[in-house]
């Protein structure tokens, strides 16, 4: 179904909204369920579609895109699809040039080093120049799916995409990332203002090409303390929340729910429920109960099972979910991992995840 590119107009209805009726805080009959990365290398159609190309080469083909952003909707009855596309397109839009080797992962040729190297970077950039591919993904997807459920849109965040750009891959410490903030705060700052006007209009972007929901990943929260968090990501995942709500209504486009999933950033729970997004998405190393104590009941919560738990036998899974959905309640909640699924899992696993959620929901709604 993914052989026309049509216009961002005249999208079939939707026949699933319960992640967007979640999302917004409207009560559901069951609790809607995706996965973080359910686009992925666990599945052995995507190795099959994937298998003779470059990884940005895929990333730029929308036909690609939209092929594997279906493929786990034809096994699972997932309630959102989310565009396969990566957080690094953006970086290379500021024109740094990011390859994929195999066994290590993303690589930048040139990742900065020196100060003096942010003026190599594009100081304004066409985001439809530049990452209009990702649109037309958008767009072709959004007409496959035939309104079977809402498609969400996504970008890295700031901090998370310029630890990325220094360490020039991926890194257990973030020293040198982090040294920037320490040493240089006002060029760090200048790279994370860059970054966050490119994901405002890179957000707006995929709205007007037909995402329904948008998630920013700031991945790498984990390596900040709070203190570190609170100057140098707080401000611009505020920022981009606010700034992309009012292009929206400027642009008389959808204003879409938005996720922030700022990954073992337990110390900010209270400041990202303030932050101006609709979900907060949840790592499995916080307890739901705690999460919501201090999020509170205004905002929607997602998470946030270990994905290692997919490991187990599917009747554990079953039992892992129905704790957690317990623990969460099953309103004002969107199931997922507390991570992306890894490519070793079997897909017959996140099949039973998936239907667990289903099934246990409905039960403690009728109950």
């Amino acid at each position: 179904t993914c052989s026309l590119l049509h216009s961002p107009k005249g999208f079939p209805k939707l026949k699933n909204d319960t992640f967007l009726r979640a999302a917004r805080g409207e009560e559901t009959e069951h609790t809607p369920v995706w996965c973080m990365r359910q686009a992925g290398r666990y599945l052995p159609e995507f190795r099959e579609t994937r298998a003779t190309q470059d990884f940005f080469a895929t990333c730029r083909s929308p036909k690609v895109c939209c092929e594997l952003t279906l493929q786990p909707l034809r096994r699972f009855p997932l309630d959102a699809a989310i565009i396969f596309s990566d957080i690094l397109v953006v970086p290379q839009a500021l024109g740094m040039e990011v390859v994929m080797v195999p066994g290590k992962g993303p690589t930048f040729t040139e990742p900065l080093k020196e100060v003096e190297d942010l003026l190599k970077l594009r100081q304004k950039v066409d985001v439809t120049a530049e990452l209009g591919y990702v649109f037309q993904a958008i767009t072709l997807t959004r007409h496959s799916l035939e309104g079977k459920v809402p498609l969400i849109g996504f970008s890295g965040a700031p901090w998370t995409l310029m630890s990325y750009m220094i360490e020039g891959g991926g890194s257990s410490t973030m020293a040198k990332a982090k040294s920037w903030l320490y040493r240089h705060p006002e060029a760090s700052h200048r790279l994370l203002r860059l970054l966050a006007d490119v994901i405002i209009d890179y957000l707006v972007g995929q709205v007007a090409a037909g995402a329904q929901a948008l998630q920013l990943f700031e991945s790498h929260a984990g390596h900040l303390g709070p203190d570190m968090f609170q100057n140098f990501a707080l401000p611009y995942i505020r920022d981009i929340a606010q700034a992309v709500k009012s292009k929206l209504k400027e642009e008389a486009l959808p204003l879409v729910p938005m996720i922030i999933f700022a990954k073992d950033a337990h110390y900010a729970l209270r400041d990202l429920a303030h932050a101006g997004y609709e979900v907060v998405g949840l790592d499995w190393t916080i307890r739901p109960q705690e999460a919501r104590a201090q999020i509170g009941k205004d905002v929607t919560l997602q998470g946030n099972l270990d994905p290692c738990a997919l490991y187990a036998p599917k009747e554990k899974i079953g039992e892992l979910v129905k704790k957690m959905l317990e623990e969460f309640g099953t309103q004002r909640y969107i199931a997922n991992l507390g991570h992306g699924l890894y490519p070793d899992m079997n897909p017959e696993h996140v099949g039973a995840f998936v239907e667990a959620v289903h099934a246990h929901s409905r039960h403690i709604n009728k109950h």
